[in-house]
């Protein structure tokens, strides 16, 4: 099965979307601000991280003016100057994917849920980070980030972020600070993870293979919606290397596993119910990775 492999972006055309995209907003009037690793970058070294593989910027609906509508006139403009503009709608957000000239670009509104927003893949962040934005410089322009954007960064990758890491360090920081999130009572009963088979309440199942295709007995497996509130649920494979799951729908999750001393961390997987998954390292690719899992129908 083919699957992706996150390759670092052309950083002049990065730096040229990215300014040709602070010019279209600007002239719509809409507010933005660098996140992610495009704000990590930009705060901390001033410049692009060397080994990210896209731009990152956010809006909040609601502040600022912006308003859904907005957002879809917005994508309708930058197809107007080229760019591919594709606008997914979910309960977080609305995020719209641009590409131009072999370069990807995610533009994040947020929808405010009490107080916070919920930045990929579940990171829970105050809107007042966002409410009185910072101006800084960079690439030789002026760009809004978080206020106090040490604060952010903190919260979106853990308290050492300042230092450096390449995948499979700072993924691990963001999949402890999902555990440690407190989301609604009501969010962890939209999914399940389990050992041992629920016919009335699972709806699918990860199997988990180690590298000569031999089942996974004790494998720890976490898994978290990315564009649903459902918390992260962990769980252990089974005597057969299985876990079972309901999903809430089919949508972006996040998947870890772990056994021994191999841990992978996918953050791009597209699942949906009523299907059975199964998991296999590959020792060319050990991170990166995106849609690695195999599925299989029920």
């Amino acid at each position: 099965m083919q699957h992706t492999v996150f390759e670092p972006m052309d950083m002049a055309h990065a730096e040229a979307l990215l300014k040709e995209a602070r010019h279209i907003l600007d002239r719509l009037g809409l507010v933005f601000f660098l996140r992610h690793g495009t704000c990590l970058g930009a705060v901390r070294d001033g410049a692009f991280i060397e080994w990210d593989d896209d731009l990152d910027i956010g809006s909040v609906i609601g502040l600022h003016g912006l308003t859904e509508e907005l957002v879809y006139s917005a994508a309708d403009v930058f197809r107007e100057h080229g760019f591919d503009a594709r606008v997914k709608e979910n309960e977080l957000n609305l995020s719209v994917d641009l590409e131009k000239s072999g370069t990807e670009m995610d533009w994040t509104c947020y929808r405010i849920i009490d107080d916070s927003i919920y930045q990929w893949p579940v990171v829970q962040i105050p809107v007042s980070l966002h409410e009185e934005l910072k101006e800084i410089d960079f690439l030789g322009e002026k760009f809004f980030v978080p206020n106090p954007p040490e604060e952010y960064l903190r919260l979106k990758y853990g308290p050492e972020w300042m230092i450096p890491k390449r995948a499979g360090g700072f993924e691990q920081e963001v999949l402890n600070l999902m555990a440690q999130a407190t989301l609604p009572p009501a969010s962890q009963e939209v999914m399940a993870l389990a050992s041992e088979l629920e016919p009335q309440r699972h709806t699918g199942s990860l199997k988990v293979l180690d590298g000569e295709s031999r089942p996974v007995e004790g494998a720890e497996v976490s898994l978290a919606a990315t564009t649903v509130l459902t918390g992260l649920h962990t769980s252990s494979t089974n005597t057969d290397g299985y876990v079972y799951f309901r999903l809430p729908g089919e949508a972006g999750y996040v998947v870890a596993v772990q056994y021994g001393d191999h841990k992978e961390i996918l953050y791009v997987e597209h699942l949906k119910p009523g299907v059975d998954y199964v998991y296999k390292p590959d020792p060319q690719n050990p991170s990166g990775r995106a849609d690695a899992l195999i599925a299989e129908p029920v």
